[in-house]
């Protein structure tokens, strides 16, 4: 039998450099370190890969013309599926997806195939010669996208691929969505975010910022303007908090505002950029998941004295990425695990000064297969803390919804889709996060593709267009 090697490590900014700065801490594979990840992959005739990927990714394909040394061929293969690919490569929980699938998974030698997907972008923009793919007949027929985020901009592109032209309506003074505001340089940085959007545009999207849907315009408005359908793509971005005394004391943060003003407003350049943002000696930040790692990190970068992560649950239960949590522990962060914060207290001037928190422990799975956490009486103690970062997740973002004639929410306020992505108005579909809720790059990107395919469908249905 073939002895199978490991998979080849990518190089990093080491950690006492990396909590000096901003930069992206993974520092990608080099053609030679590619092209030897490459040749592990057994070319299966099965191709799980392809069943793990959202976006149904020809996989095996393009690690083989990687191990040829085809690299702008693979990045064409990658395009053809996947209108984001830098961006995939460096966010995409790949570990839960594609390469939980590949054969050689349970041998803890998976095929590193974000790592790949990476060098392939990177290759392609470094030599500054980007696919393409080939955009069909011109239609006549407009379609609006409301959101700029992974759902927005993979919509568009697959749309603008079928020929029809192509508007994205952007709230903010930039694209990207989350992409943009919420996820640190040291994981994705921005310059790929804008190569990407600038990659969308080339292909004959029009994206408008500034454009504040729900108030400029409504749903119905833009139908007005003869636009023939509409895709919804607002996110979940809006806060969650504890609602526990003490919440509205100065310097208590939700995620969002803390990471907005990081990484769309470039705080950690104060005073060059008229962003502050004060986090004091000793902060703490409140969740579990990726945005939580992503603000403890942040902060981390700051300058404090102490970062301490607060999850409520063990390391076992945490949501967030294997490898985020690895970085964040050995960047320093203080994991207090199985702590709950009960109340917020103030110094003399409003300010927080302190936590108060009680111990947990683990009781029966919850609906969300995790382990339910149950406090233990008596064990109450104090956290000093000049700041805190709230990270325990978003709700829907309500602005496009509520202005919206008869269209169906549940209760969460999320949009009620069918299979395709078609909400109660036919006219009107949604996809990624305003309607799953909170979840990854890649899973908006997949309904968007879904959504894409159901929009054509519709209008060539309603408005007798040829099929191609």
């Amino acid at each position: 039998m073939t002895k199978i090697e490991p998979q080849v490590k990518m190089r990093e900014q080491s950690i006492s450099e990396r909590l000096k700065n901003f930069s992206e801490v993974p520092l990608g594979y080099n053609e030679a370190e590619a092209v030897r990840e490459a040749g592990r992959c057994l070319q299966c005739s099965t191709s799980p890969c392809i069943k793990g990927c959202p976006v149904s990714i020809d996989i095996p394909a393009f690690i083989r013309l990687i191990r040829e040394k085809k690299f702008l061929e693979a990045a064409g293969v990658l395009k053809e599926s996947n209108s984001l690919p830098a961006i995939c490569g460096r966010v995409c929980p790949q570990e839960d997806q594609c390469e939980k699938a590949c054969l050689l998974h349970k041998q803890g030698k998976a095929i590193a195939i974000g790592y790949l997907e990476r060098f392939v972008s990177d290759y392609e923009r470094a030599k500054k010669k980007i696919y393409v793919p080939r955009i069909k007949a011109r239609k006549k027929e407009k379609i609006a996208i409301i959101g700029s985020g992974p759902s927005g901009l993979t919509c568009a592109g697959e749309l603008r691929k079928m020929g029809y032209q192509v508007t994205i309506f952007e709230a903010l003074h930039q694209g990207g969505g989350v992409l943009s505001y919420g996820i640190p340089e040291f994981r994705l940085p921005k310059e790929i975010v804008r190569q990407e959007i600038d990659y969308v545009r080339e292909l004959g999207v029009e994206i408008k910022c500034n454009m504040v849907i729900g108030k400029i315009y409504t749903v119905e408005e833009l139908l007005k303007q003869g636009f023939s359908a509409v895709y919804i793509a607002t996110g979940a971005g809006c806060p969650s908090f504890m609602d526990i005394p003490g919440e509205n004391l100065n310097y208590i943060y939700s995620s969002n505002e803390f990471l907005t003003r990081i990484n769309l407003m470039k705080a950690y350049a104060f005073p060059q950029y008229d962003t502050p943002v004060k986090i004091g000696k000793k902060t703490a930040v409140i969740g579990g998941g990726n945005t939580a790692m992503d603000s403890a990190r942040a902060a981390l970068r700051l300058g404090p004295e102490k970062v301490y992560l607060i999850y409520r649950r063990s390391s076992e239960e945490m949501p967030a990425r294997i490898e985020e949590i690895h970085r964040a522990e050995e960047e320093g962060v203080e994991f207090q695990l199985l702590t709950l914060p009960v109340e917020f207290m103030a110094d003399k001037d409003g300010n927080i000064r302190g936590m108060y928190c009680q111990r947990m422990k683990l009781g029966e799975k919850d609906k969300s297969g995790r382990r339910r956490p149950i406090p233990i009486p008596g064990s109450e103690f104090e956290i000093e803390v000049n700041s805190v970062v709230v990270a325990i997740g978003t709700k829907a973002n309500p602005l496009v919804p509520e202005t919206t004639n008869a269209l169906k929410l549940n209760e969460r306020g999320y949009i009620m889709v069918d299979e395709s992505g078609q909400t109660s108005r036919p006219e009107v579909f949604a996809g990624g996060d305003i309607v799953s809720g909170s979840a990854t790059v890649i899973k908006a990107m997949g309904t968007a593709i879904t959504a894409a395919g159901a929009i054509d469908k519709y209008l060539r249905m309603r408005l007798e267009i040829p099929p191609f």
